[in-house]
């Protein structure tokens, strides 16, 4: 069984002694590391224990065979565009998911940084996260079924300051918003 464990650990950013710390219960890096080139076997509960660790689904560790995966072939350098040594697979945003869901905002009209067409990919969070937020953009429900979009600029108790990216526009402020998005992928088409 081909495993994806080493692809999802480098585009989270962790080393192996991280995800084998973040095991529960923790085991070696050693460990981490046998599982990802295939030197032990990758059970049921290794994929649930590893899984949790890397905060995606178990199933996203293991690599569907009638499927061929993106892969991640070259990186952009100051010197230009470079090889890797090795090809590793590229994982989708969607399969990372850390369990909050995630929410797709369509740019329609273009306004600061977004063009019309981009499609903005956030994470909801709780509104008691919001002071980690401060200076990203981020949407939040108001009332009536609208929404507010803008960089989240001010957190004062439960209410949230948003100013939104187009020119001249005014703060906007949101009371006890039920959740906020976080901006975490801009796909734009070339």
């Amino acid at each position: 069984m081909i495993n994806r464990i080493r692809d999802i650990r480098k585009q989270k950013g962790m080393t192996l002694a991280e995800v084998a710390a973040a095991c529960d219960p923790p085991t070696t890096a050693q460990t981490i590391g046998r599982l990802e080139t295939g030197m032990r076997n990758l059970s049921l509960a290794w994929m649930n224990r590893i899984g949790a660790a890397l905060a995606v689904e178990p199933e996203t560790l293991v690599k569907r065979e009638d499927h061929e995966q993106p892969r991640i072939i070259a990186k952009l350098t100051d010197a230009g565009a470079e090889s890797l040594s090795t090809p590793r697979d590229a994982i989708l945003p969607t399969e990372l998911v850390d369990g909050a869901a995630l929410v797709c905002l369509s740019i329609e009209t273009g306004q600061g940084e977004y063009r019309s067409g981009d499609q903005l990919w956030m994470r909801q969070v709780p509104p008691d996260d919001a002071a980690k937020l401060v200076n990203r953009d981020v949407l939040a429900p108001r009332s009536g079924g609208r929404f507010a979009f803008g960089r989240l600029i001010d957190r004062r108790g439960s209410m949230v300051g948003l100013l939104p990216p187009g020119i001249g526009q005014r703060q906007i402020v949101i009371d006890n918003p039920a959740w906020l998005a976080v901006a975490e992928m801009l796909v734009r088409k070339l």
